[in-house]
């Protein structure tokens, strides 16, 4: 069930999709690398993708790495995600990094920025 109320969309309306994933705080850097080099471009490939914010976090000796997409609608998210929109999409290489596979996502509305 979608967190935001698609029938109320207006073309204005923005979505946004997060993710968070975990790695050991000896993978940080590499791990860092691979978003930029592997992930970042396969989003701004995408038809409807606005823009992302990755955020990273050393904490208790584990990296956390949360992903903040920004998105036109629906459709576009299920072209990139496919039509399970709402479960996570990995790479084969996330294997080597993360400690465990989150299987959801969260939307939400986008209905302010400053």
């Amino acid at each position: 069930m979608p967190m935001y109320n698609e029938n109320e969309r207006t073309e204005e309306t923005m979505i946004a999709r997060i993710w968070h994933g975990r790695t050991s705080a000896e993978d940080y850097e590499a791990y860092t690398t691979f978003l930029k080099e592997r992930a970042i471009p396969d989003y701004r490939r995408t038809e409807g993708f606005i823009r992302l914010i990755f955020l990273r976090a050393l904490r208790d000796g584990e990296a956390h790495f949360t992903l903040i997409t920004f998105w036109e609608s629906l459709a576009a998210i299920k072209q990139f995600a496919g039509n399970e929109y709402e479960k996570a999409k990995y790479y084969p290489e996330d294997e080597g990094y993360l400690l465990e596979f989150e299987d959801r996502v969260t939307h939400y509305e986008v209905f302010a920025e400053a």
